[in-house]
């Protein structure tokens, strides 16, 4: 409503003091607006924040419930570091509206409780002087109460340096011989780049997803430029040098009573294109049968998809392999095959994912909500997600138990729910055509079956194969950043360094750590206690050391 300027004062005074007055509400009203949009955005910024936190127990308690469980916990943290960034600029924006204006209260975020900083960084003490004299009486007469300590986390931009290591020359008065002490050891003959320089390189480049290229762009910006082909020269020789420690993996991983394959491609540079190559892993871990053997994983590389591959690579393996139902495996489940027959348990995941995709309700949603058209949604399918997702709640309850104990608890309750699952496969089955969708996600169980149900019998088969897509996952990322690899020698280096970096990242030891080490330490260690520098080995020392 607008004043009527005729009853408007003529008093410059009184009009001034109005003036004031509706600046000072103006200014109020907008720290209060700048205060709730603050309170708004910290308020969606918790909401997100329990979400994260709800999805992060689900997944601890109840395992991944579905292939969606990782990809949802990756867009919450996404969508909760967005959220937090907004609610702190609106923050110290309504602080900013609060101090023009003198009647509105201030707004502080309530923040989570802060972790504090590990006893094990180093400590630096800045004394902030207090004063001279008594800020009350001026009286010169203090004694200290005490101190309160503020803590602050700095970091230190990496350093470089030179070491100089000085061999002292003597000569015999009495025979003139000469004697020093040998040169260290480097990786590359007359090297130049020491151990914890060359596993950042190997690390950075292999764990990380960082090409070379990048990586000298990055060290010629701090003062130190490596020219790219140097920097591939000590790769190769890391390579080299870490070949027996990948050796000495190799044979604990194939030592397994049980084993999880898979392959994933790998884009490798050709002529004018790339092409489609494969890497291949193999995971040992009985931590699901409560094993005590460390898990460990190896990767190979290959051109192409050929069974002769796998076939290769686990031609002296005995035992149980979980995996996909690729052809290439078929061979090695021929019962006349020497060493020994491998058994072959199915992956339910698989499975599941092939009736998942026929009733993802979440997809559906989406596409609703984009104004597209929906997808078919299989009521079958949803049946048969529900029914497999029984089976998997009883697997998160006896995982870590002994094979027996699992066996047993399989044998009570799995069963059932196997056996009532086969049968009402089959009965849909008869009634759809080959070439419904839902037809073939049944055909794909019903057609292995004895291989879905090897689990029933023997505890340590798990039922699904996610040890093996983990151990791929950091390919799968990596492939955005390095793009292909540059030629098939380039792909076997890649696949060996693969092999130390995830075996060394399941048994919770830092890689660049332990491969500085082992650099260092790999020339005078004996050949025949090369397993004492395998990871698990390296780390249990390392406590037994430090306590």
């Amino acid at each position: 409503m607008e004043a009527d300027p005729a009853a408007l004062p003529d008093d410059v005074t009184v009009l001034k003091a109005a003036l004031i007055a509706e600046r000072a509400r103006a200014d109020a009203a907008q720290a209060e607006a700048a205060i709730a949009r603050a309170q708004q955005s910290d308020a969606e910024a918790l909401i997100a924040r329990q979400k994260l936190e709800i999805e992060k127990l689900k997944r601890e308690i109840y395992g991944p419930r579905s292939e969606r469980a990782r990809r949802l916990i990756d867009q919450l943290e996404l969508e909760l570091e967005e959220l937090e960034a907004t609610a702190t600029e609106d923050e110290l924006q309504a602080e900013r509206e609060v101090a023009k204006a003198t009647t509105v209260a201030a707004f502080s975020r309530k923040r989570p409780a802060r972790k504090p900083f590990p006893d094990d960084l180093p400590r630096e003490r800045v004394i902030v002087p207090g004063s001279a004299a008594c800020t009350c009486c001026g009286g010169a007469r203090l004694s200290k109460l005490g101190e309160d300590v503020t803590e602050t986390l700095e970091v230190i931009p990496r350093r470089w340096k030179v070491i100089q290591h000085v061999r002292e020359k003597f000569s015999c008065r009495d025979c003139e011989t000469i004697s020093q002490a040998p040169a260290p050891f480097h990786v590359v003959r007359r090297g130049w780049a020491g151990p914890n320089l060359l596993a950042m390189i190997a690390f950075e480049k292999f764990g990380q997803h960082q090409p070379l290229n990048r990586q000298a762009e990055r060290y010629a910006r701090e003062g130190v430029v490596i020219s790219l082909s140097t920097m591939a020269d000590q790769v190769g020789a890391c390579c080299a040098v870490l070949e027996p420690i990948f050796k000495c993996l190799e044979a604990h991983v194939f030592a397994a009573e049980r084993l999880h394959g898979d392959d994933t491609t790998v884009p490798v540079l050709a002529k004018g294109k790339t092409d489609i190559a494969r890497s291949w892993v193999y995971v040992r871990d009985d931590r699901p049968f409560a094993g005590h053997a460390p898990p460990a994983a190896v990767f190979y590389y290959s051109r192409d998809r050929g069974g002769a591959h796998p076939q290769g690579h686990l031609a002296t393996y005995a035992g149980i392999l979980q995996a996909d139902a690729f052809g290439g495996y078929k061979r090695l489940y021929d019962p006349a095959r020497q060493p020994g027959p491998i058994t072959e348990a199915a992956c339910w995941a698989h499975a599941r994912r092939k009736f998942f995709i026929l009733a993802d309700l979440a997809l559906n949603a989406k596409r609703k909500a984009q104004g597209k058209t929906p997808v078919f949604m299989s009521p079958l399918a949803l049946e048969a997600v529900r029914r497999i997702d029984a089976v998997f709640d009883v697997e998160r309850e006896i995982n870590g138990r002994l094979p027996a104990e699992r066996r047993a608890v399989r044998q009570e309750i799995s069963q059932p729910l196997v056996i009532e699952l086969e049968a009402w496969m089959r009965r849909e089955r008869a009634k759809l055509s080959r070439h419904d969708d839902v037809a073939k996600a049944i055909d794909y169980m019903l057609k292995r079956w004895a291989s879905f149900a090897r689990f029933l019998e023997d505890g340590r088969v798990c039922i699904t194969n996610n040890a093996a897509e983990r151990g791929l996952r950091g390919i799968a990322l990596g492939r955005r950043s390095w793009l292909f690899a540059g030629s098939d020698r380039g792909g076997q280096r890649a696949a060996m360094m693969y092999s130390l970096i995830v075996s060394a990242k399941m048994n919770d030891v830092d890689p660049q750590a332990w491969l500085a080490d082992v650099l260092r330490r790999i020339a005078d260690h004996p050949a025949s206690r090369l397993h004492e520098l395998l990871p698990w080995r390296w780390s249990h020392d390392r406590k037994a050391l430090a306590a």
